[in-house]
């Protein structure tokens, strides 16, 4: 057994499911174990390397600000931080134009259901069935999946789940006591799922018909995943809330909420993060928005994907059910188990993720090139072909 494994199977704490690889080193779409072997990566650090690893202006502006400060609390005024805000807020959808600063989609998640309920004076929080938006216990209330949830419970009381996309249910759901609703755009780990673009309209709509918030979890889709910065852009739509992480600050911890105007009573001393805004992770994330703002990385995340959808769905494999996803977020359905499918992908040197027990997830960085998504292409074809027949050959009768 390598050292690496080694060490962190004596003093992990044993809450993550391992594969056996040490990745030690990444570079833009690639990332090398222990033993020098290359892997194209199409999870991204679970879709945080949207810019790819170690990007050149990432690196140096964090080197830069590691050398001259590195944590800032918020009871003080910070360079990078201000300059971070003003550039998120001038990226944010239509009126979103403050800021709150975290560590992560968990506590932006967190953060975004407590200001809801401190503006609208109400407890309830309507959720969708499938969503996931968090492990702390608030989001965890949030997320649907009892696979997270059972464990910990008893949850956050008042959160409610409808089945994503039904407006129906949703309208039924949304009463006098309901501060906020919260969806994703595309439900990443709930299956790589979209819902009608009119679902979120008419969400937003009876939102503001009764005093409710709508909370749009941006966590996995911001930042050029799917092909607009922000995936709510594709359907012109301005949450009163939205919630960031992952992708933004280019693999440095960083998390925000994107408010809106309808959010009120915010004031000193409600909430606070001793490293949310710290100015390393503010450098890094304004780095990241200098990229996405002097290159078409979000155009090519949109050509890509659907390009890179067609080649898979024209394989015609019989082991796939649906092909689905936005800009370069896809999500492969099969009619078997993901997880030994990601494992022979690993084998010929491609990282994937499940997304629940049948759902091949494809996170890559969005600087992939057509060649390597030809590459992902041809491995599902072989694997997938392989499998089907084997499958066939154990189907025959003795």
């Amino acid at each position: 057994m390598s050292n690496i494994f080694q060490q962190e199977e004596n003093f992990g704490s044993g809450v993550y499911a391992k594969r056996e690889i040490a990745i030690v080193q990444g570079n833009g779409t690639t990332v090398w174990d222990e033993n020098g072997r290359a892997y194209l990566d199409c999870a991204a650090g679970i879709g945080v390397a949207n810019v790819g690893h170690c990007h050149p202006q990432v690196v140096a502006a964090i080197t830069a600000q590691a050398s001259r400060l590195i944590t800032c609390q918020e009871m003080f005024y910070n360079d990078q931080r201000a300059q971070f805000q003003a550039q998120l807020a001038a990226a944010l959808p239509g009126s979103l134009n403050r800021v709150y600063l975290c560590n992560s989609g968990t506590e932006a998640v967190e953060a975004a259901v407590k200001f809801a309920r401190l503006s609208t004076g109400r407890p309830g929080i309507v959720a969708a069935m499938r969503g996931f938006h968090g492990r702390t216990l608030g989001a965890l209330s949030a997320t649907h999946n009892k696979k997270y949830r059972q464990p910990f419970e008893p949850l956050v009381s008042q959160f409610s789940h409808v089945p994503f996309g039904n407006i129906d249910r949703l309208d039924a759901a949304i009463t006098d006591q309901t501060a906020a609703v919260i969806l994703e755009i595309v439900q990443g780990e709930g299956g790589v799922r979209l819902a009608a673009p009119g679902f979120f309209q008419r969400a937003q709509r009876l939102c503001q018909e009764r005093g409710a918030l709508l909370i749009i979890d941006e966590v996995q889709t911001g930042f050029g995943r799917t092909g607009k910065l922000f995936a709510c852009e594709h359907y012109n739509l301005v949450p009163d809330l939205i919630c960031l992480g992952k992708a933004m600050a280019g693999g440095v911890p960083m998390g925000a909420v994107g408010i809106g105007p309808r959010v009120q009573n915010l004031a000193p001393g409600l909430h606070g993060s001793t490293f949310g805004g710290n100015p390393l992770a503010c450098a890094a994330g304004t780095a990241v928005l200098n990229i996405f703002q002097h290159t078409d990385l979000t155009s090519r995340a949109a050509k890509l994907g659907d390009q890179f959808r067609r080649q898979i769905e024209a394989l015609n494999l019989p082991l796939v059910r649906e092909v689905r996803g936005l800009g370069l977020m896809t999500g492969i359905e099969l009619r078997q188990r993901a997880m030994p499918i990601v494992q022979s992908l690993m084998d010929k040197g491609i990282i994937a993720l499940t997304a629940g027990n049948t759902v091949i997830r494809l996170l890559p960085p969005l600087t992939i090139t057509v060649e390597e998504l030809e590459r992902v292409v041809v491995a599902l074809a072989e694997i997938l072909t392989t499998e089907q027949r084997s499958t066939a050959r154990e189907q025959l009768p003795a």
